[in-house]
């Protein structure tokens, strides 16, 4: 007579590990002597200093926390193992573990365990990796028995991403004070073979000459040779500490458009110079990289050249997650290199026009790549914006723009970076204004706020210059803070929008998907977890006045910092923003798409679980929206 209860279990317990790597008549014999326990909200299946249970425990429906006093450290979701150190360890419980939720648990026997379990390698092994790192869910599918906790780890032993290693001390920097001839200073490189010399003041950084400056001071006869050397340096230097990974290096060179870095002890220049890293040594460590991605960039003369440069940041990108090189670093490259072709198409479209600019103007990126998170090839939004002019001119002005960006948008497409279906482009009269123009739409969006003007903020209060003056962006920032400061309910409207997209689960703790149309059944990764993630960081950051912040993983470091009481929710906003980030990023790559929408049926076990667990973060993060712009008097 077969035991439908036990099947019951067999039918779920045989989806997870380290029970999948049992066989069946294992794992049928475990199932028979699984006990069932149900717990309402808040109660608790041990506490502190509890005398050690006989068994260890599954979550079947429900979520259990782990607490340690009273905070929360863990929460156990669908298919979770919790109560197993402690049977390891075979001591008194150090955490309590309570019900959050309506729970079902299967306690299963730590006899059981060592009988079946422990004598199967598999199991044995996710055993010990679940102790020793203290994971729920110890291994990635992805990658042959790699611990989750080792994602973004990088492996040492790769000659292709040498230049992912931390910055290593370089030969002590070549130095000199600032009262220094410049003729000396010339001689003190060319006896050291270098291309710089640090101008140094009881061994801290104050400036810097290298070769070029030589170049263009001295030799152009700006500056005499026996000039003193803090006439012709540049200063104040750019500096980052020891530990800083030649890639992240990188990302500063490519920011601040700079060939030098000053090391220095804390990454300041109040503290003692320990090296200088120049492009040239990065470039040299190897070609697969960024720097020489950005070379290419540079020397691009058409779109075309353009492409093939994307196609090959695309490859670095794939090869980066293979390699689990954590995903905000493999952001940030993606970012300035796409910001680079940005720049690079605006040079050639600015070579194409005929006539000279008729005043100064700045490009802006909006969206994911406002916010430097667009990995995968997407629609184009972006916007500009021109100095006033006078009124008689203004016709023939905005005319010129529009011309310019619809050469831009056209390279960018050329380049991959499709039309936007809403035209929210610099080539489409709306979005390319005069400071004064926008300075009003803005106004008039956050005094005046409906649906769309809401929709259309959270799109555009995430612009970043990609080029042009930036004079002209730092004066829209300052007339949005003032706009929302004088009318001050505005920010209860964006909070509104922010809550719009719940945690994407329905009350039987299922997958919410789309209803109908060309994606019907998927699941919508952008709209219903990322974005609500999104909107909270920008509205956050917004109360606060922090400008200058537009990344959301920066945004929730940022109110870190504001508010150290909530540093727990933030961290996991971070966390479960980079999940879905490093996700959305894969599911694109391997369906050749945006990777928004996703076949749920197409996921195993882990996968699902793992989108599940990024869940809880977005329900508590709104719930602290809702209390803190009142919200439950507005819906």
């Amino acid at each position: 007579m077969k035991n439908t209860i036990a099947e019951r279990i067999y039918d779920f317990l045989k989806d997870f590990p380290p029970f999948n790597s049992l066989e069946r008549n294992h794992l049928m014999t475990l199932c028979e002597q699984v006990k069932v326990g149900y717990y309402e909200k808040g109660s608790y299946i041990f506490k502190t200093n509890e005398e050690l249970h006989n068994s260890f425990y599954v979550v079947k429906d429900g979520a259990i926390g782990i607490f340690r006093d009273a905070i929360l450290v863990d929460k156990c979701d669908e298919g979770d193992i919790f109560g197993l150190r402690a049977l390891i360890r075979k001591s008194n419980y150090q955490l309590s573990a309570r019900a959050i939720e309506e729970s079902i648990t299967y306690a299963i026997s730590s006899n059981l365990l060592e009988d079946l379990i422990t004598s199967n390698t598999n199991a044995n092994k996710f055993l010990l990796a679940s102790f020793a790192t203290n994971t729920l869910r110890p291994y990635s599918n992805t990658s042959n028995g790699r611990l989750y906790s080792q994602e973004g780890e990088f492996q040492d032993n790769n000659g292709d991403f040498i230049h992912l290693q931390s910055v290593k001390k370089l030969k002590p920097p070549v130095i000199c004070r600032e009262d220094t001839p410049v003729d000396s200073a010339a001689k003190i490189m060319t006896d050291n073979r270098v291309g710089s010399i640090i101008i140094a003041d009881n061994k801290k950084p104050i400036g810097i000459i290298t070769d070029k400056d030589l170049r263009t001071k001295i030799a152009t006869g700006i500056f005499p040779i026996d000039a003193k050397v803090k006439q012709i340096m540049s200063s104040p230097v750019i500096c980052i500490p020891e530990n800083t990974s030649v890639a992240e290096a990188q990302i500063v060179m490519l920011r601040d458009r700079i060939t030098h870095l000053c090391i220095t002890k804390d990454g300041t220049s109040h503290t003692e110079l320990v090296g200088v890293l120049s492009e040239h040594d990065i470039v040299v460590s190897s070609t697969n990289n960024p720097s020489f991605l950005i070379k290419e960039v540079k020397r691009a003369q058409s779109a075309e050249k353009l492409l093939g440069i994307r196609i090959q940041v695309q490859g670095l990108m794939e090869r980066y997650l293979k390699q689990h090189i954590p995903i905000f670093f493999v952001s940030k490259i993606v970012a300035a290199i796409n910001e680079a072709i940005c720049q690079r198409a605006i040079a050639i479209s600015l070579e194409e026009m005929k006539n000279p600019l008729p005043t100064s103007f700045a490009w802006l990126a909006l969206g994911s790549q406002g916010r430097r998170e667009q990995m995968l090839l997407t629609d184009q939004d972006n916007a500009l914006v021109f100095e006033d002019v006078p009124s008689a001119q203004y016709k023939k002005t905005k005319a010129y723009f529009l011309k310019l960006a619809s050469l831009i948008t056209k390279k960018l497409n050329t380049v991959g970076f499709e039309y936007c279906p809403a035209e929210m482009m610099a080539s489409n009269p709306k979005w390319c204004l005069s400071l004064s123009e926008w300075k009003q739409q803005f106004n008039n969006w956050i005094t005046h706020p409906d649906e769309d003007k809401i929709m259309l903020s959270t799109i555009f209060f995430d612009y970043e210059r990609s080029y042009g003056n930036r004079h002209l962006v730092d004066d829209m920032s300052d007339s949005i803070f003032k706009s929302i400061d004088s009318y001050g309910i505005f920010l209860n409207f964006l909070a509104l929008n922010a809550i719009k997209n719940p945690p994407p689960l329905s009350f039987f703790r299922q997958f919410l998907v789309e209803d109908d149309g060309e994606h019907k059944d998927r699941f919508d990764i952008k709209a219903r977890a990322m974005m609500p993630l999104v909107d909270a960081a920008r509205l956050l950051v917004i109360s606060y006045n922090i400008k200058g912040h537009n990344n959301t993983i920066l945004r929730f470091e940022k109110l870190i910092e504001e508010e150290p009481q909530n540093r727990d929710l933030y961290a996991a906003c971070i966390d479960a923003f980079k999940i879905l980030l490093r996700f959305r990023t894969l599911q694109g790559i391997k369906h050749n798409d945006s990777g928004r929408f996703i076949d749920l049926k197409s996921l195993n076990k882990s996968d699902r679980l793992k989108l599940k667990g990024c869940f809880g973060p977005i329900r508590d993060i709104q719930e602290l929206i809702k209390v803190r712009f009142n919200l439950s008097q507005m819906m």
